[in-house]
């Protein structure tokens, strides 16, 4: 019962930081379920089945705050839901032992992707939308490059079949891109519901999908759908780059320890457990650091001769 509670809580916190940052519900739940010895099939099938039900309400309290371009949504999810059967394609066929140490490397790949992400200071658009208050539409107000934004769903819908992760490799391409922030996560949270459906159909349909534990999943259901609509209001006001850091490195941590424990590098994991935060605190305070050296550069420049 203590283990299903805390599941619960987990997909509570997944789907808020989901909600709020467009991505890190697949790679902390994945994470989670790993470490509890499920296996990599399974583990998959419970997060993305869970992210259907939690994407819905998700996606439908983003379309009732006017965070979605729905244009957006359906260049995300075609090429997302065919990634997704690309990855969990590959998922059915691979020893679950074996392919541990891969999808903890890749993990860890996602969780420096999001500390890329979150260690430069964010459009002033990210920081909060409140300002738009009643003006906001159902599209975006900004042109943005599109290219590559089918490319960049089916990436996504690749990693999403593997370890659940759509939103890391999604999200930080639309905002590279110019797409406003509450329309990238609005949209991105809105196309994963098809591809999570994909992806978990998938898996069921298959052998690999046998171990799923349906008191898994309706504890991870309970969380999720009830931190939904909370992370939809959320996003219009919280910082998005304290949230970011924090998932990076909640992952780069227990992701550092389960390879140390898969590899038996027991003194391994304490380098990490030194390094990861130090490089998470960089990663914190870069912005204020560039601008200091930037003001430090212009000085000089006025003061010579």
């Amino acid at each position: 019962m203590t283990d299903l509670i805390m599941v619960a809580i987990a997909g509570f916190a997944a789907s808020m930081v989901d909600g709020a940052l467009g991505m890190g519900f697949g790679p902390t739940s994945s994470t989670i379920l790993l470490s509890s010895g499920l296996s990599p099939a399974a583990a998959s099938a419970t997060v993305n089945i869970a992210k259907i039900a939690a994407g819905i309400t998700a996606g439908l309290s983003h379309w009732k705050f006017k965070n979605i371009d729905r244009r957006l949504v359906l260049k995300l999810a075609i090429p997302g839901s065919i990634g997704a059967i690309i990855g969990t394609t590959v998922l059915a066929n691979v020893d679950g032992k074996s392919i541990r140490p891969y999808l903890a490397a890749l993990l860890i790949l996602v969780g420096f992707r999001i500390l890329l992400r979150f260690s430069t200071a964010l459009p002033k658009a990210a920081a909060s939308v409140s300002d738009q208050g009643d003006t906001a539409t159902s599209t975006p107000t900004t042109r943005f490059n599109e290219r590559g934004v089918e490319a960049a769903g089916a990436a996504g819908g690749i990693t999403n079949g593997l370890i659940g992760a759509w939103g890391p490799v999604v999200t930080p391409f639309l905002l590279h891109r110019g797409v406003p922030p509450r329309y990238a996560i609005g949209s991105v949270n809105t196309a994963e519901v098809a591809v999570a459906i994909t992806s978990a159909g998938s898996l069921l349909t298959s052998a690999q999908g046998s171990g799923i534990e349906l008191s898994v999943v309706l504890a991870m259901l309970a969380g999720g759908v009830a931190a939904a609509p909370l992370a939809a209001y959320v996003v219009r006001f919280v910082p998005a780059r304290l949230m970011g850091l924090a998932v990076a490195m909640l992952l780069l941590l227990t992701q550092a320890r389960e390879l140390a424990n898969l590899h038996d590098f027991p003194g391994s994991r304490w380098i990490a457990y030194i390094g990861i935060p130090v490089a998470v605190a960089l990663a914190a305070l870069r912005p204020r650091l560039e601008r200091r050296a930037a003001a430090r550069r212009a000085a000089a420049a006025t003061n010579r001769p």
